[in-house]
């Protein structure tokens, strides 16, 4: 059903059972997948794909002009896959032609109230950013991780699949896969493995003593990183977990947090 007060550009592609309630603004070049559900008085901004059975509440913005003074209106996109929560006031704006032009969220994640995704940001799958997280532009979440309320996400940040951020963390440095970050003095501190996560999701306990021993090799032994490394390869072998842990943290660009 939409709702005649509801706004929509000639150009948008509306699929079939999508609601849309009262003073909702569908801008230009805008797809809508079936089942998806556009609240009260939100908006959604022009070149946007939104996927099958999202819910964006009232007062949401999808996909507005970044905040960004380098851009001029040039055509760049955010795109929405399938199953998504987008709770009141929660903002996710469109990449920019200096970034990778397009902003990407995956399938069944949670954007609570106030919560702020940037340009050219990248969602995986299953992601929680609860109330006010925020992330800066160009920051990469891998799946399954959760952002506690008031976390704030450095630009160029990745945080790996499985990792959480507790309540008002500061992160500009890249949070490995698995682990637990907390506020530290300034920036975010390591507090150990994700354990409750894990087991949540099915983790065998091999793969999990194996992820505690790397965790202590990288964090915990005084080591410097290389020659942690090179102890977890000796002593941990046939460990896709540790093999993801350890790949994450030589590819990382911005260093990763080690507390």
């Amino acid at each position: 059903m939409i709702h005649p007060t509801a706004v929509i550009d000639p150009t948008a592609i509306i699929a079939s059972n999508v609601e849309i309630a009262p003073n909702a603004i569908i801008g230009k070049h805008v797809t809508i997948g079936r089942g998806t559900s556009v609240g009260a008085n939100s908006f959604i901004g022009d070149w946007t794909e939104i996927g099958e059975n999202n819910q964006i509440y009232h007062l949401a913005s999808v996909g507005p002009a970044p905040q960004d003074l380098k851009y001029r209106g040039e055509e760049c996109w955010t795109r929405i896959g399938n199953n998504n929560i987008v709770r009141e006031f929660a903002t996710i704006h469109r990449g920019t032609v200096t970034g990778i032009g397009e902003t990407i969220v995956g399938n069944n994640n949670l954007f609570m109230a106030y919560s702020h995704v940037a340009h050219d940001c990248r969602i995986g799958n299953n992601v929680v950013m609860a109330n006010a997280a925020t992330l800066a532009g160009h920051v990469t979440v891998e799946d399954h991780v959760i952002l506690g309320g008031l976390v704030a996400v450095h630009q160029f940040v990745t945080i790996g699949a499985h990792a959480m951020a507790g309540g008002g963390t500061l992160v500009s440095l890249d949070i490995p896969p698995y682990l637990i970050a907390t506020p530290g003095t300034g920036d975010a501190k390591l507090r150990g493995l994700n354990l409750v996560g894990l087991k949540r999701r099915g983790f065998s306990e091999e793969a999990i003593t194996n992820l505690k021993k790397a965790y202590k090799a990288l964090f915990m032994a005084n080591l410097k990183l290389a020659d942690a490394i090179e102890r977890i390869n000796k002593e941990i072998t046939d460990c896709p977990e540790v093999d993801y842990l350890l790949a994450f943290i030589k590819r990382s660009e911005r260093g990763i947090c080690r507390g």
